[in-house]
């Protein structure tokens, strides 16, 4: 394959000496993440699932392992000029978290759009936060100036070996827990992840498949393993790995020990969301589950197979978390978003929730809707959101509401667009 467009590292690949060196050096200071197996996600999919949960490090990603070992890596001079690293999110918390540990001083350049969550994070962790720029590569510009001007050390997200060698010793972990996986899939941004894992995991078990995955957005790895130019752009919820070119160290990696590079919609990391907080009850952000996407997305090509997921990290914002559990909810119909066509009359109001009552559905929220003109002057629309057990008990709802007479539309989404006016 040709790899157009984008830089190549000529400098040596990180070996798995490096990752187990790497490995004693995190020893005490990381967690050791558990990694066992999700039987409610492998009855769903047909393979069989081992997650290992990343999300249990301090600052909730495993971003903890790199960044710390590229700290570890600093002479005593560079560790007295300190460090900068430019991040929106994850990397920052853990660059901020491990510094303060060790007494390093650290800046962290964030784009200026950055939510406030993220910089009162980052800066409860001790770190100096300057905001920069519209994106994480205009940010760049500011910590490039520093860099020239104080002498700090730079603390790369993903393109450094030290940080790809640290990366890698969750494989190992993986493998230790769960030696009989059939195939690795891991999340791709920039690629430190991925290729430290590839590493870590193809030197052990030579046979063992690794798999990549990216949104569809930003399938700027995709692409280079094409010989393409990447079109990257757009909001997404997997923001943590929505990166417009790979690595220069971890490109070739990707090239010689990643079979392949999959890309997973919107919608189904949504799902993937939704699933792995209402069977798994897991917290995870967009960007970590992006392998459970995958499988999702293609269950043939894992069907009967042992395969490892990283939830790789739990930073997701509490109120998108929300709206993806009921747009879930609403999509499994536990919750039901109906608008009925009732005479504009006392006591129908009553009469509709009685019904609704019988039925064994709960009321959540009811809007009267009296001013549309395509309704009858002596009607009334109610819009109504209801809690059912599932999908049939939601379908014998509407059924008893038709029986009693009442005109019934069910609602696209909850709080959305109505689908055809009754008639």
């Amino acid at each position: 394959m040709t790899f157009s467009a984008v830089a190549v590292s000529e400098e040596p690949r990180v070996s798995l000496e490096d990752i187990r060196a790497a490995r004693e050096a995190l020893r005490g200071s990381i967690i050791r993440t558990p990694a066992v197996e999700a039987p409610k996600l492998s009855a769903l999919t047909g393979a069989q699932i081992f997650i290992k949960y990343e999300n249990m490090q301090a600052t909730g990603s495993f971003k903890e392992r790199g960044a710390l070992n590229k700290l570890l890596s600093l002479d005593a001079a560079q560790r007295e000029r300190g460090v900068i690293a430019i991040s929106a999110g994850n990397h920052a918390q853990a660059v901020a978290h491990h510094a303060a540990r060790l007494g390093i001083p650290a800046t962290i350049v964030m784009p200026e759009g950055t939510p406030f969550n993220k910089v009162g994070n980052t800066e409860a962790f001790g770190a100096k936060v300057i905001l920069y720029g519209e994106s994480v590569a205009e940010s760049r510009v500011a910590a490039d100036r520093l860099i020239v001007e104080q002498g700090y050390t730079l603390v790369h997200p993903y393109d450094d070996p030290a940080v790809i060698a640290g990366q890698g010793t969750a494989a190992l972990e993986f493998l230790e827990d769960c030696p009989d996986l059939d195939c690795l899939i891991v999340p791709v941004g920039g690629g430190g992840f991925i290729s430290g894992v590839a590493i870590g995991a193809k030197a052990l078990k030579p046979d063992i498949e690794i798999v990549g995955v990216e949104v569809e957005s930003y399938p700027s790895t995709y692409a280079a393993l094409r010989g393409r130019i990447a079109e990257c752009g757009g909001a997404t919820l997997a923001e943590g790995i929505a990166v417009k070119a790979p690595g220069a160290h971890a490109l070739p990696v990707i090239r010689d020990l990643v079979s392949d590079v999959v890309l997973v919609s919107e919608s189904m990391v949504e799902s993937a969301v939704f699933l792995l907080a209402s069977l798994q009850k897991t917290v995870a952000e967009g960007a970590s589950a992006v392998g459970l996407a995958a499988v999702l997305s293609d269950r043939p090509r894992f069907h009967g197979r042992r395969v490892g997921l990283f939830q790789s990290g739990a930073n997701i914002d509490s109120r998108v978390l929300a709206a993806i559990i009921i747009r879930g909810l609403e999509r499994e119909s536990k919750i039901l978003s109906l608008r009925i066509q009732v005479d504009d009359r006392p006591g129908m109001l009553g009469e509709l929730a009685s019904e609704l009552g019988r039925c064994g559905a709960n009321i959540l929220e009811v809007h009267h809707r009296r001013f549309y003109l395509y309704v009858p002057a002596k009607s009334t629309l109610v819009d109504i959101v209801i809690e059912t057990k599932d999908a049939l008990h939601a379908e014998e709802i509407i059924g008893k509401l038709r029986l009693r007479g009442f005109r019934v539309e069910r609602l696209n989404a909850s709080g959305g667009e109505p689908g055809p006016r009754m008639e």
